[in-house]
């Protein structure tokens, strides 16, 4: 057991990790958007065309491109802050609709956005443009896949052996230092205190 809450902890940090650096690309995205030269990380032009040219044809086609980059900054943020919060609080713990849902989030956001990196109609650079998305998301999946064995080899060995789990003690079962009355394990409540055994 204690095997696999430390390959689930490990797990839970590295997908943690992997989702503050989704915020922090964010960030930088952002920044850029109002301080950096160039359209974003990666592009200074496009195939060729500067922002002050963009800018000199109609001054509304780069408040577009700005806008369109505000929103994906926040919604890449806003991804980012909720799958550290379900690997926190929710894979670390073992939950396993956590782990559902922190790994789909950044899937779906991935399957949609990198395809159209590929298609060759902009020039950019991959290695700043894309590089930090695909680190993160190897620390994250590392993380994920850590963080799903563990969770898998907890529902194998409930599934396998219900008579220990059932039998176990409540310090084996939920890590914590109890003591039943009278040198017996007892009957836990609700919020995680210990009630005596009714006769």
């Amino acid at each position: 057991m204690n095997t696999q809450n430390s390959g689930l902890n490990q797990g839970a940090v590295l997908m943690l990790l992997g989702a503050l650096a989704f915020i922090g690309y964010a960030v930088v995205f952002l920044f850029r958007n109002f301080m950096g030269g160039g359209f974003e990380l990666g592009v200074q032009t496009l195939n060729g065309v500067t922002r002050d040219n963009l800018n000199a044809v109609n001054p509304a086609i780069m408040h577009y491109i700005g806008h369109l980059h505000v929103a994906t900054a926040g919604f890449i943020a806003a991804t980012g802050i909720a799958v550290a919060a379900l690997s926190w609080y929710g894979v670390r713990r073992g939950e396993r609709w956590a782990w559902i849902a922190a790994v789909v989030s950044p899937v779906v956001g991935l399957a949609v956005a990198l395809p159209y990196h590929y298609t060759g109609t902009f020039q950019h650079d991959w290695v700043t443009h894309l590089g930090p998305i695909y680190v993160a998301t190897l620390v994250f999946v590392v993380g994920a896949l850590l963080a799903l064995r563990a969770i898998t080899r907890r529902s194998w060995f409930r599934l396998t052996f219900p008579q220990i789990v059932q039998s176990a003690t409540p310090e084996v079962v939920f890590g914590g230092n109890f003591a039943g009355v009278g040198g017996a394990p007892d009957t836990l409540t609700r919020s995680g205190a210990l009630a005596p055994k009714s006769n």
